[in-house]
């Protein structure tokens, strides 16, 4: 239990308290009604259990939705986002009426999923279910790192930084395969900050869901590590009742747990008491219909001529949550004024993390990597540069789906996030270490590591191998949809991981990732790009990135001499490595461990007395952020010969090379073999490059 939650037993619920859940039940109705389409009869048959989270059992400040002590909240079953929407509008986080009249429509704060960003009051974009799920572990495991960060000796309960992960989810969200990762993570880490009610009603589009889905969910969760809970308003079947005592005495059990992660099977008949409708796959996803709301309203007691209405009393009363939580509140604010005062330090850095700031002079600390032709893989580089931030970022910590060796994603002397008594030889940990090990559960590690970002203040990555960024696509996706620095560490990016064959060798993936807007893919060159690559992904705070590395050594080049550019040109996303006396006669663009392939093409070029131009982009995210002045500086449109070299597909290259420029590139699969003989049987070597700026500078001298 926590000494600053709001007291849920006894409960109090009085006349008020039922007001309002009938009032939410007609307000579900009458949105979807009026726009036509989305889901009441979750949001209509939920309302009770909802209203006992805002109202009752979590601690919150509708005045500070950013409040640092709060609980969060979870909406994974996020097409009924009218759930969510009708608790913010009554415990007054800005929503209003005209905001819940105006759901899904254009502009409005109510669209029809939640929107991280979007909507006050909204902790995560929901709706692909099982994310919302499988993200609230990661919010436990932040809300856990975190406490280590700042408060580590308090005892349970105490910490200003004790707080709860609440989840509402559907039958959906347990059906989708990411929740059964994350969920089986959760029990291992014994996450007993969270706590998930399933809203157990037996009906998804495909009405009763015994069509596909009869699994004792609470046994597999039971066998997850779970503590488990049954609450059934059907009463056995025998009639039903919305039985809130019942249900909050299921939540003060599920916080009394404080070593597993809680689940309590609410059993409840959809768009009840709908007279019709009730229990159908109908109500799920569409509007009732006038005669059905109408009726609804009757059974309820309420107007069924008034539409968003709602008594100014009930309102009132809602909206006073926050005061009801002051003597809670007061708790709060005095025991983390006092840690301020007994932890100054920590209270900096919190106050440096809240603010997004990193530390001053912190890139100091970034390797620098010596000339070196036989070079060293950026998967390494990678690692180094991770142990070198250690110290000096404290908030940085992450870990790989089972492959911490191959993705070097754990740093020197860091102990690993995991209970005691999970800890193993190789690996010894506490709860608030830092290395994270996420097994074979790449669709998990995505959410997880979004769900720590947007808690709040640590810095999480995450690695596997680029092939199966394919497992994590979902999860990507939000998070460049919601526009937070997520960090991907995605190794053996190419053909370059050689005799694992093509299962493991990734053709289309780096143009598939650069299909999706707003992820910065950034594949640098060489060690010290690598370097200057996570400097560019930890200043930035609005873009997920994926730093994509290789399994195989390259070059370290000798930056400032021999012609060769710094490495700083990294943040640009793209820069001149390699310059000519005058204008090039062609530009040779390349990325990763086929810049390499570029220097070496524009030596035989010169021999034939063709002047290249060597261009390094790692990021053409980044780069496409620059000034047009600065693009036009490294690619001048006046050069149309150019070429492009990466180990993947073309797809993405023509507007860098034009009609007139060749990419020299993979449109197949790849095989088993060292990396040496793929790259040359594929014809991915400098003598290809050569040979196709060849033609492209005849294709612009013959057009």
């Amino acid at each position: 239990m926590n000494a600053f939650d709001p007291a849920l037993s006894p409960l109090e619920w009085n006349e008020l308290d039922a007001r309002a859940v009938k009032s939410i039940k007609a307000l579900a109705a009458d949105a979807v009604e009026k726009c036509g389409s989305g889901h009441p009869g979750t949001a209509i048959s939920l309302a009770p259990a909802a209203y006992l989270l805002f109202q009752k059992t979590m601690r919150h400040d509708p005045s500070d939705p950013a409040w640092v002590g709060r609980d969060r909240f979870v909406l994974s079953a996020g097409h009924s986002s009218l759930t969510l929407y009708l608790q913010l509008f009554l415990a007054g986080y800005g929503m209003e009426m005209d905001d819940i009249a105006a759901l899904r429509t254009w502009d409005s704060q109510t669209p029809g999923h939640p929107e991280y960003g979007h909507t006050p009051g909204v902790e995560i974009t929901t709706g692909p279910l099982g994310q919302g799920l499988a993200s609230a572990v990661g919010m436990a495991y932040g809300a856990r790192r975190e406490r280590g960060l700042l408060d580590p000796d308090a005892a349970p309960g105490t910490s200003p930084f004790d707080h709860h992960v609440y989840v509402i989810a559907s039958d959906g969200d347990l059906q989708e395969g990411v929740t059964s990762e994350a969920s089986s993570l959760a029990g291992h880490q014994q996450l007993g900050n969270l706590v998930v009610i399933w809203d157990d009603n037996k009906i998804s589009i495909e009405d009763d869901t015994d069509i596909a889905f009869t699994e004792d969910v609470l046994a597999r969760y039971e066998a997850y590590g779970w503590h488990t809970q049954r609450v059934d308003f059907t009463q056995g079947g025998t009639g039903y009742a919305e039985d809130t005592d019942e249900l909050a005495a299921a939540l003060d059990a599920a916080k009394a747990e404080t070593g597993k992660p809680s689940i309590i099977a609410l059993r409840t008949i959809i768009g009840w008491p709908a007279p019709t409708k009730q229990n159908t796959g109908g109500i799920h996803g569409s509007a009732m219909g006038a005669d059905e709301v109408a009726g609804m309203k009757t059974v309820l007691e309420l107007d069924p001529e008034k539409s968003f209405h709602i008594d100014d009393e009930v309102l009132a009363y809602t909206r006073a949550v926050a005061e009801r939580q002051s003597d809670q509140r007061a708790a709060w604010d005095t025991a983390f004024e006092a840690w301020k005062t007994a932890a100054p330090e920590r209270a900096a850095l919190l106050e440096r993390l809240t603010a997004g700031e990193l530390p001053e002079g912190w890139a100091d600390a970034l390797p620098q990597f010596e000339e070196s032709t036989k070079g060293i893989a950026t998967r390494a580089a990678s690692g180094k540069v991770l142990s070198a931030l250690a110290d000096v970022l404290p908030e940085l910590w992450g870990g790989s789906a089972d492959l911490a060796g191959s993705n070097n994603t754990t740093m020197d002397g860091a102990t690993s996030f995991v209970p005691i008594e999970h800890a193993t030889k190789k690996f010894p940990g506490d709860p608030y270490g830092r290395t994270l090990h996420f097994g074979i559960r790449e669709h998990a590690m995505g959410s997880i590591l979004n769900g720590i970002v947007l808690h709040g203040l640590t810095r999480p990555y995450g690695g596997t191998f680029l092939q199966f960024s394919d497992y994590m696509r979902a999860s990507v996706r939000l998070a460049a949809l919601m526009g937070i620095p997520s960090t991907f560490v995605w190794t053996h990016d190419s053909i370059g991981l050689g005799e694992d064959g093509p299962t493991h060798q990734p053709v289309e993936h780096l143009a598939a990732l650069r299909a999706i807007p707003g992820l910065d893919i950034v594949r640098p060159a060489d060690a010290n790009e690598t370097a200057w690559a996570w400097r560019g992904i930890l200043e930035g705070r609005d873009h997920p990135a994926g730093l994509v590395l290789t399994r195989q050594g390259v070059p370290t080049f000798p930056r400032g001499t021999e012609g060769f550019a710094g490495a700083e040109g990294t943040l640009k996303g793209g820069y001149t490595l390699l310059d000519t006396d005058g204008t090039p006669d062609v530009i040779l663009v390349g990325t990763g461990s086929e810049v390499q392939l570029a220097v070496e093409a524009r030596e035989l070029l010169a021999a034939d007395g063709v002047a290249a131009r060597v261009v390094s982009l790692p990021s053409r995210e980044w780069f496409d952020r620059q000034d047009a002045a600065y693009r036009e500086s490294v690619l001048p449109a006046a050069v149309r010969a150019r070429v492009s070299v990466e180990a993947g597909v073309a797809q993405g290259w023509r507007d860098i090379v034009g009609d007139a420029g060749r990419s020299v590139s993979l449109e197949h699969y790849g095989a088993s073999a060292d990396y040496q003989t793929l790259y040359r049987e594929f014809g991915i070597t400098a003598e290809a490059v050569a040979a196709a700026a060849r033609e492209s500078v005849a294709a612009v001298r013959g057009a």
